[in-house]
């Protein structure tokens, strides 16, 4: 089989991106570096740390915005405590799942934490109709506590 040019390589990550990526794959397994698509190869590996961020982002500020429901939503806490603590649960195993594969995304979790407090303090206000002046704008809580599996925020008396 001829190795394919990058021309080639590079029409097919617009035309077939799952076979892009095995020709990529046989390329680099090969070690036929000078037939690679690198201007494509390049962008898709950038791409991959910026969607582990957006991600993680995404994970973090869903565990804020369900640690303000279970501890300010008093209205629905009782009807919906034990969906938000699944979703607690859910969005702690995601984010421990992505720090297990990419420990260096902690300092990303710490430097972004008030900033999807934030998010999810406003996802919340809009939500629940609760005025802004019951939930802090600064966190009440600790990045630890928020990955902490064994903490909330409130517990039933």
């Amino acid at each position: 089989m001829q190795p394919k040019t990058p021309t080639t390589l590079a029409s097919l990550y617009d035309t077939d991106y799952q076979r892009w990526l095995s020709e990529t794959m046989a390329q680099l397994r090969s070690r036929n570096f000078e037939h690679l698509d690198l201007e494509n190869l390049i962008e898709e590996i950038e791409s991959l740390g910026k969607r582990e961020k957006r991600d993680l982002a995404s994970y973090l500020m869903r565990l804020c915005e369900h640690l303000l429901k279970l501890k300010y939503w008093t209205v629905e806490r009782a009807s919906c405590d034990r969906g938000w603590k699944v979703e607690i649960r859910n969005f702690r195993l995601q984010i421990a799942r992505i720090l297990e594969d990419s420990p260096s995304l902690k300092t990303y979790l710490t430097k972004n934490f008030e900033r999807e407090y934030r998010h999810a303090r406003q996802l919340l206000i809009d939500a629940s109709n609760l005025p802004e002046s019951v939930l802090p704008e600064k966190s009440c809580f600790a990045l630890e506590e928020a990955l902490d599996e064994n903490w909330l925020p409130w517990q039933p008396g």
